[in-house]
């Protein structure tokens, strides 16, 4: 039995295939579009899942969409209602959209299937999950856990913000939830707007900006205040009541009403691109921490309700890594797991579980032998080598072909110690926003210069962003103080205390730049501001290529680690064919492209010419 998930029209448009319960592939569709964050029907990606699997449209059982949108559409009117007569602007430009297209979802969706499969769009079952019901199955399903506790946050669904669910067996039940406007999701990303990112894109950015902060200053404590006592109100169980007199995301154009923020916190909303200084680091702390503490309050009520020991998460607010890691370390649960696509386009695929095991009652198997059944997230298209070598004659591009594996890596890895930057694309494309060896860009971790480097000369991008390091999974514990695998980089852990270097006395008082480039430790390029790293732990059952790399650079280096950042420049979406991996390799001051077992050296490629200037193509995010 074939299911389709899709997930569409609001941000991270995604299809996801299962068969017999099993996942068979999963993409976005920014991948395929090179449009970051794309929104539209997922054709490509519907595409490509078909063709992955060898079947079309009329061979599936059903397709599901992830959420319900007339119970939006009622959440709309209401909500209009109940703030009348303000939002009339907002009403008046968002009511046309939704009775042209989004109340007629089932027809739009029909036409789209119809461009797929021009005979059998008419004829296969069209379903609707509910949206916190597809994030509590793309958590609870695929994990290793017979039996857990589920919890998903997130901005939105149809009315829940947030769910408490119970997965046992084959069933969930979900026992709690909290309605719109009272959300966890808004209130972060109304920070994320305040702080001059990007809302449903730059969430990761504010999360990052949190340790510049000063967690000893009494401008966090004041920051942390103002938020508590104006802005919401943490219930015991972790709900949350925002006051919409500080807040414009219900019916207005806008996340949050400006004058009356910068009147609270003494500082005007950071515009894009400009400086950051302390004080929004200090702000991005205290919002930081306040999140943390519902995430902790909302855990526990899940525990309580379901008496679990075990606990799945999904849903956006499950992608800040730093509250996971502070869940997993505070022992309130033996284990977490957490859904590699936790955002909106993991619906795609929770929406296709929760068919399968819900309205069709099929049994759930447990993965044998596997971490999990998302075999790694490398579920997305992979390339072979006429491929590669189609795109190498249309540039012209030099290259060399190792078929050895055991000499590729090793190459690879004396570059790497060399302080190369080295594209490293391989294998079936990640499912999910972290590149995990298949679509990456890699460095060497010990590089003081590296994470300068890639930030500015190779990613375009913001200097205080940091990176992730890939560690191999059995040499973890020497670098990190983690106690469980990591393998979707959704955890952060601390660098062990042998490893740090001692700050500078007057360290708070720097200016951010130069608190940036303090060398922590002896793998400066992945030790962020507070000593802490958002890894991934590589596992040679899941990605051997990846592992064997790395296992090279630990024998030439002593090292079982490097940096690894998702193979995209700012503002793109992260690569998916070779032809995308060559034009931003020759883009950017990345040296080596490395695409199977085809090695690209910089030095030996054509000139690189563009007809019009690329970068005014990308979004800021």
């Amino acid at each position: 039995m074939y299911i389709l998930g899709i997930s569409a029209f609001y941000h991270d448009a995604a299809a996801a295939l299962i068969k017999d319960g099993e996942v068979i592939a999963a993409a976005q569709e920014e991948r395929f579009t090179r449009k970051k964050h794309d929104p539209s029907f997922p054709g490509h990606a519907a595409a490509f899942c078909l063709s992955y699997a060898g079947i079309s449209v009329s061979d599936l059982e059903a397709v599901v969409f992830y959420d319900k949108p007339l119970l939006k559409f009622e959440r709309l009117l209401e909500t209009y209602y109940a703030f009348a007569p303000a939002g009339l602007r907002s009403f008046l430009s968002a009511i046309p959209v939704w009775i042209k297209e989004k109340v007629f979802l089932k027809r739009l969706i029909r036409e789209e299937l119809l461009r797929l499969d021009g005979n059998a769009a008419g004829k296969v079952k069209l379903l609707f999950t509910d949206h916190h019901l597809a994030h509590a199955a793309s958590a609870f399903y695929p994990s290793p856990f017979a039996d857990a506790a589920i919890l998903t946050i997130d901005g939105v669904g149809e009315w829940a913000t947030a769910s408490i669910g119970h997965g046992r067996g084959q069933e969930i039940i979900l026992l709690k939830e909290m309605r719109f406007p009272h959300s966890v999701g808004l209130l972060y990303s109304a920070f994320t707007y305040y702080l001059g990112f990007r809302v449903n894109s730059g969430e990761y950015k504010l999360m990052g900006l949190a340790p510049y902060g000063d967690p000893d200053s009494e401008r966090v404590r004041r920051f942390r205040r103002a938020i508590l006592e104006h802005l919401v109100d943490v219930k015991e169980d972790g709900s949350v009541w925002l006051n919409q007199d500080y807040f414009d995301y219900a019916t207005g154009l806008s996340m949050v009403k400006d004058e009356k923020w910068e009147a609270l916190f003494g500082i005007p909303r950071r515009l894009p691109e400009t400086d950051i200084q302390q004080c929004h680091g200090d702000l991005a702390l205290a919002i930081q921490q306040v999140t943390e503490e519902i995430v902790m309050r909302m855990a526990k009520t899940a525990k309580a309700l379901t008496g679990e020991r075990r606990l799945c998460l999904s849903g956006g607010v499950a992608l800040n890594c730093v509250a996971n890691g502070r869940l997993l370390m505070s022992g309130e649960f033996e284990d977490l797991w957490i859904q590699s696509a936790a955002g909106d386009a993991g619906g795609a695929l929770g929406a296709a579980y929760a068919v399968y095991h819900l309205a069709y009652g099929r049994p759930r198997r447990l993965p044998e032998g596997a971490m999990d059944a998302m075999k790694g997230a490398y579920l997305g298209p992979e390339f072979d080598e006429a491929d590669i070598l189609a795109m190498a004659k249309k540039y012209g591009a030099v290259y060399e072909r190792i078929a050895d594996e055991g000499r590729l890596t090793s190459l690879v890895a004396e570059r790497l110690a060399d302080g190369k930057a080295v594209g490293w694309f391989q294998g079936r494309m990640e499912w999910g926003p972290r590149a995990l060896g298949n679509r990456s860009i890699l460095g060497d971790a010990r590089n003081k210069e590296m994470q300068r480097r890639l930030n500015l000369q190779i990613k375009f991008r913001e200097s205080f962003r940091p990176f992730a390091p890939s560690v191999l999974a059995e040499e973890a514990a020497s670098y990190f103080d983690l106690a469980k695998p990591s393998p979707y980089m959704l955890l952060i852990a601390e660098v062990r205390r042998e490893r740090r270097h001692a700050l500078p006395p007057d360290y708070h008082r720097l200016p951010i730049r130069d608190k940036l480039y303090t060398v922590r430790s002896d793998i400066p390029a992945v030790t962020h501001l507070d000593f802490t790293a958002r890894l991934q732990t590589v596992h040679r059952e899941t990605n051997p290529r990846f592992w064997a790399l790395i296992k090279a650079f630990q024998e030439r280096t002593g090292y079982g680690v490097i940096v690894n950042t998702s193979f995209n420049v700012r503002g793109e979406p992260i690569v998916c064919t070779p032809e995308d991996a060559y034009r931003c390799f020759m883009r950017t001051d990345m040296d080596y492209l490395v695409i199977g077992d085809f090695v690209f050296d910089k030095t030996a490629q054509p000139p690189w010419k563009e007809s019009r200037d690329w970068k005014a193509d990308l979004i800021l995010d």
